[in-house]
């Protein structure tokens, strides 16, 4: 395995960086120069700045993220769906010398397209250290990726985090609201509606209703929100799925906690992995494959 590399997870807001010596991590950065939030300086300044003093010519640099997206640095491909794992870490993109952004991952064809960029690494590690067939990936967006036999075989994607910032936001929903409070029995109350009522855009104005009438807390709103947000996410991805599927939740401790409640209350088991941790067993895994091509190839005939 190489002895040293840099790797870097660049999202739209945010920046975070790792660098490695013989497989640990040894230090970390990070930066809110997210693509949509770079002022002005070229993505090369930024990176340079982030891994001053890290690397020499010689240290690999692996990124992943919006940074490989059409609006980032340089666009990297979608490599389609069925996909085996293992091909993620072998079609890397080269935007500089010795810096590489990994691939996005698409749905085939065009009846019910679907794409994925940073959450290909997340998933890559997640298999290796919490192996399932079907993994969870909560966030702004929320992936819901298939997997059988060391293949992706399709992926989803609900839009339950900005959903709800939108509705919280930008809504009538949560116009006049107060600063919200933490709200544990909100969240269950809107967790059991929105699985029991997965169908939810008769249940949305209630929400305004529940509060103006006083039947909600007004800083509970965003909790409650949440939970139906939540509820209905799981109830109706799990509506047709095998109660066999073994499932892996890849997430933040909040939302981990959150999706997990939620799981729970259906019956449904899970293992849950924190997305860092995911994210940097993925890179590595990646960083391997190109110092061992040989290894990475002969792995992949296994699978």
């Amino acid at each position: 395995m190489t002895t040293g590399y840099i790797a870097i997870d660049w999202g739209s807001t945010h920046l975070r960086a790792w660098r490695y010596r013989d497989g640990e991590c040894i230090d970390s950065r990070q930066s809110d120069a997210g693509i949509t939030r770079l002022n002005g300086e070229s993505p090369a300044a930024i990176l340079a700045r982030i891994t001053d003093g890290w690397r020499d010519a010689t240290t690999p640099v692996l990124m992943a993220g919006m940074v490989g997206s059409n609006a980032g640095w340089q666009e990297a491909p979608y490599l389609p769906c069925p996909l085996p794992l293992s091909a993620i870490g072998r079609q890397l993109m080269p935007v500089a010398d010795n810096v590489w952004i990994v691939p996005g991952i698409r749905s085939p064809g065009t009846k019910n397209p679907n794409v994925m960029r940073g959450d290909e690494t997340q998933l890559l590690g997640a298999a290796q250290l919490a192996p399932a067939t079907l993994y969870v990936m909560p966030g702004t967006h929320c992936k819901w990726v298939f997997t059988h036999h060391h293949k992706i075989t399709h992926f989803q994607t609900v839009m339950t985090g900005e959903l709800h910032a939108l509705l919280l936001r930008h809504s009538l929903i949560g116009n006049g609201l107060p600063e919200q409070t933490p709200s544990p029995s909100a969240f269950e109350d809107g967790l059991a509606t929105g699985l029991d009522n997965p169908a939810i855009l008769p249940r949305l104005f209630e929400v305004r209703a529940a509060h103006v009438l006083g039947a909600l807390p007004r800083d509970a709103v965003s909790d409650y929100l949440s939970g139906l947000l939540i509820g209905a996410d799981v109830a109706t991805m799990t509506a047709d799925a095998d109660r066999q599927l073994s499932i892996t939740l890849v997430a933040s401790d909040g939302l981990s906690r959150r999706y997990q409640q939620a799981f729970h209350a259906i019956g449904r088991r899970v293992q849950a992995i924190s997305g860092d941790e995911a994210f940097q067993a993925g890179i590595r895994s990646i960083a391997y494959a190109m110092a061992n091509p040989t290894s990475a190839d002969s792995d992949s005939a296994r699978h």
